[in-house]
């Protein structure tokens, strides 16, 4: 705003006692001070409000004077009820630096001036920034993009004192301050917990049909969520099932409330979002090349096409995925399946896994989008900081296929890094995805691969991923995983049985036994657990549940009894150990 537009406001009783010919000055911002020495606190453009209490001759005003001149301010507004009168010598200082002064009227509180001013200038910079916002939403979708996000979070930071940041549904730092990594990230990064309780926050209420923009209160500061929808043709949203899609979403987080804001400012922040989504647009289309070569390898070992032939296109998708690698990487599957508990009678899909129902086949690109998310957070490791990973979609599933450099070793190579392990992509995947899927009734379930070293073993290795989904799917939870190293034990089995053969054979050997602790309070159940895990040792055993030997011996005694089953024989320790697994 200009300085003359003061003199406009009759609310605001202010006289002009010097500087007429400096009205056109810009308003930036209003202080009110009483220091004899302000100059450290102003950064320019400053109406400046003083009582003068700092006032005790000509000398003083001649110095404040020069300081807020030197320091840019764009004018003074002196009180009158501290002295009656705005001093002389004051004028005639702000007159001899060209600083314009006002005099404010005992009768007009500060609180009133500072509020219509930074009114005013809010309002003006929420406009020019929307013009900014504009004219990057017509650039962006017009032509490449560019900096758009970070250029206009840093406007808002700038221009509207409102920090913000862009969240994945993982929690990752998008863009924003601090976002990218090493030293010169761009500033102090927020916290990761706090990322990841705002974006767990906003996948609850936005699977909870809320109405954005969200507020989440953290340590005392509330938080703004503005949904980032992904659109264009290739997005979840577009060719999936949208309530899914959700899970895909960024987010835009803005440290104030939006609750009390103008409908201006809301429409601002709206323009904001489009500008963002109109980014990860064009991300997702540099994508679009790394998902068709990777449609293309999974297509073919589904339809068991030559070795020779995939190792073709692989070498094909080898210098897009990592460039300048100059030699043939390692390979590593992940899968991925959304669910979604059944609706009622209505529900018709195949079932997955016990009371759940896997999403038709337009749950394939949101299990991509939210696949592809979950890759590129620094927690899931993998080929880290590079996107490289290329993920395709079909049917209800989504298959990962994760280049890795290969470097040299004792048993004459490996992956660099390890490749992804299931435990750093639960790290990745939990939290804030767990909320969303539970508000929304979904399920994510993943499985791992070993590292394979050569194209001929991807179709094992996309058998093995899927095997390892499966039986991460008989696992109770909303995120569960699996890796290969599950695959060469009983927990492979457990998975795939019936559950009336399940229910049949752990009631025949447990029940007995429950029956039996529910009347007499025996524990035997965590007695036979014991007695199992410390491999059939009546010492240990004795010792890790604080018995005499002798009382132990007496309870073993019973559950043979109980159950017709011998505890020194192998094959009923195993049939034991099985029921209790499954139980």
């Amino acid at each position: 705003m200009r300085l003359r537009a003061l003199l406009e406001n009759d609310v605001l009783g202010l006289r002009l006692l010097s500087g007429e010919a400096e009205l056109d000055r810009t308003v930036r911002g209003v202080m009110t001070t009483d220091l004899r020495d302000p100059g450290r606190y102003l950064s320019g453009g400053e109406l400046v409000l003083s009582g003068l209490a700092w006032h005790h001759g000509p000398e003083d005003s001649e110095r404040f004077v020069r300081i807020l001149t030197g320091a840019g301010a764009a004018g003074l507004a002196a009180g009158e009820a501290e002295l009656r009168a705005v001093p002389a010598d004051l004028v005639a200082a702000c007159e001899r630096h060209r600083l314009p002064l006002f005099a404010v009227d005992e009768s007009v509180a500060f609180a009133t001036i500072t509020e219509h001013v930074v009114r005013r200038v809010s309002g003006e910079r929420a406009g020019d920034l929307a013009a900014v916002v504009d004219r990057h939403r017509r650039m962006m979708t017009a032509g490449p993009s560019g900096r758009g996000p970070d250029v206009v979070l840093d406007l808002l930071g700038s221009d509207l004192d409102l920090r913000a940041w862009v969240l994945s549904p993982t929690g990752r730092l998008v863009a924003g301050r601090g976002a990218g990594a090493g030293p010169d990230a761009g500033g102090e990064r927020p916290d990761p917990e706090l990322c990841a309780a705002l974006a767990g926050e906003y996948l609850a209420a936005e699977a909870a049909g809320r109405a954005a923009p969200h507020r989440f209160t953290a340590s005392g500061t509330v938080h703004s969520l503005f949904p980032v929808r992904a659109t264009g043709p290739a997005s979840a949203r577009e060719t999936g099932d949208a309530p899914a899609a959700v899970l895909s979403d960024w987010l835009l987080a803005v440290e104030a409330d939006a609750g009390d804001w103008p409908a201006e400012r809301l429409d601002l922040l709206h323009g904001v979002t489009q500008l963002i989504a109109a980014e990860r647009g064009h991300r997702d289309a540099a994508r679009a090349v790394r998902r068709r070569l990777a449609q293309e390898v999974v297509d073919l070992l589904r339809d068991g096409a030559p070795p020779a032939e995939t190792a073709a296109r692989l070498r094909a998708a080898a210098p897009v995925l990592l460039p300048g690698l100059g030699s043939a990487p390692h390979w590593q599957i992940v899968v991925a399946r959304l669910e979604q508990e059944p609706a009622g009678p209505a529900e018709t899909a195949a079932a997955d896994g016990p009371g759940r129902r896997t999403r038709d086949e337009t749950g394939g690109p949101a299990a991509r989008a939210l696949l592809e998310e979950i890759l590129l957070d620094p927690r899931a490791g993998g080929p880290e900081p590079a996107d490289r990973s290329a993920v395709a979609c079909g049917g209800d599933e989504a298959v990962a296929l994760v280049p890795l450099p290969a470097v040299a070793g004792p048993d004459g190579g490996g992956p660099e890094g390890g490749g992804v392990r299931t435990e750093d992509l639960l790290g990745a995947a939990r939290g804030p995805l767990e909320r969303g899927l539970e508000a929304g009734g979904g399920r994510l379930t993943l499985g791992v691969s070993a590292v394979v070293l050569t194209p001929e073993g991807l179709r094992g290795a996309l058998e093995e991923a899927r095997h390892a989904r499966r039986v991460a799917a008989a696992r109770t939870g909303r995120v569960c995983a699996a890796g290969h190293q599950e695959l060469a034990s009983h927990v492979l089995l457990l998975p795939f049985v019936p559950d009336d053969v399940r229910r049949a054979f752990t009631a025949r050997l447990l029940e007995p036994l429950r029956d039996y602790d529910r009347r007499h309070r025996a524990e035997l159940v965590p007695t036979l657990e014991a007695f199992l895990d410390s491999d059939g040792s009546w010492t240990r055993c004795a010792a890790r549940l604080h018995l005499h030997v002798n009382t132990l011996r007496y309870r073993v005694g019973r559950i043979e009894q109980l159950t017709g089953r011998d505890l020194s024989r192998l094959e009923d320790k195993l049939d034991f150990f099985l029921a209790l697994r499954m139980s």
